[in-house]
């Protein structure tokens, strides 16, 4: 047997037995399974709560939740291009508060999707998919829905917004075919049109704003609006060490969304997230669009002073799971919590 106190040698022995750069041959998700019980089994034999295990005694920043309230592009039969639009309550005192306040605006954007006659059957991630005009039009009902729950929007209020395009839904043959332009576009005229949409609304974080082989055209988004966004890769880095020492080199974004099955251990998910942080990175913590119950991420969020948590609507049990852990670490940690990002600002 093996010690379940050594988690890298665990994960390093099924990788070996897997011998396949993908791990196709035992499978990522089987040996993922494997490498969180190892932790969940070497806490619990510490007498440690996961997240303590995880993140040492220092451990005690509760994340800013990304709430994901309507849903477009592959995620959605309408005609929105971007995939996910979510709300930030960056204002908010705590997390207990951020996420009532997330509640009650998803509320608030139902009734408020309603009176337009529109759709409010939800998607696998709890958010509406409704047929709005375009992008903006969902950021103009978004800006509504918020100020009718009795909250501020913009960049130094309550209530952001941030975006997951999924650029490389809508790329090909080199350009971005956006429904609702009449010609492919560049990833220079890209570029624009985000410079264009963070000056218009109180976005504070685009993911996958290109395609995941563009790095150049990353590039030049870092330098255009990297100073006033986070630019997340998802897509663009899937979590994987190599290719985010790349990005690191090329300045191709500023922020890394962490999915643990995208590398497949435990072990290999936090070298991914020490090696961005050493380079300046923000770390955002995520689940994946088809969800379980289980809520190791959210012990993951807490553990390594993530930050930013991406883990749907507050609706469907596999997305509230995610919400109510983080309120139990909450409850634990009691007045010791902090809210929000390391960097002193939630945005």
């Amino acid at each position: 047997g093996m010690d379940a106190l050594d988690q890298e040698a665990i994960d390093q022995r099924m990788i070996e037995l897997d011998g396949t750069p993908n791990k196709g041959r035992l499978g990522a998700n089987a040996i993922l399974g494997v490498s969180m019980a190892v932790c969940r089994a070497a806490a619990d034999f510490c007498e440690l709560p996961l997240f303590r295990y995880l993140g040492g005694p220092a451990a005690r920043r509760l994340p800013v939740p990304l709430l994901n309230v309507v849903n477009g592009g592959a995620h959605a039969d309408n005609t929105i291009d971007f995939q996910e639009f979510m709300i930030a309550p960056i204002g908010a005192p705590n997390f207990e508060t951020g996420l009532r306040w997330g509640v009650e605006i998803y509320h608030a954007l139902k009734k408020e999707l309603k009176g337009m006659g529109l759709s409010v059957a939800v998607g696998d991630e709890g958010g509406f998919a409704p047929d709005l005009d375009g992008d903006e039009a969902v950021l103009d009902v978004l800006t509504r829905a918020t100020q009718a729950a009795g909250y501020s929007v913009g960049r130094d209020a309550q209530i952001a917004f941030a975006l997951d395009v999924a650029a490389s839904e809508f790329h090909r043959d080199g350009a971005y075919h956006l429904a609702n332009k009449s010609a492919p576009m560049s990833s220079a005229a890209m570029v624009e049109h985000y410079r264009h949409l963070v000056d218009r609304y109180p976005i504070i974080s685009i993911e996958d704003g290109l395609d995941e082989n563009d790095w150049s055209g990353w590039t030049q988004l870092t330098a255009a609006i990297g100073d006033r966004v986070r630019l997340i890769g998802d897509d663009l880095y899937v979590t994987q060490e190599d290719r985010l020492s790349r990005g690191i080199a090329e300045r191709a974004g500023n922020a890394i969304l962490i999915k643990l099955n995208q590398v497949g251990t435990v072990s290999e998910t936090l070298h991914t997230i020490e090696r961005a942080k050493r380079a300046g990175f923000r770390v955002v913590v995520s689940h994946r669009s088809g969800e379980t119950e289980d809520h190791f991420i959210a012990d993951l969020a807490v553990g390594t002073d993530a930050g930013w948590i991406k883990t749907g609507a507050p609706c469907r049990t596999d997305r509230n799971a995610k919400y109510n852990q983080l309120l139990r670490l909450a409850s634990v940690l009691e007045d010791a919590a902090v809210y929000g990002s390391p960097d002193g600002g939630n945005g």
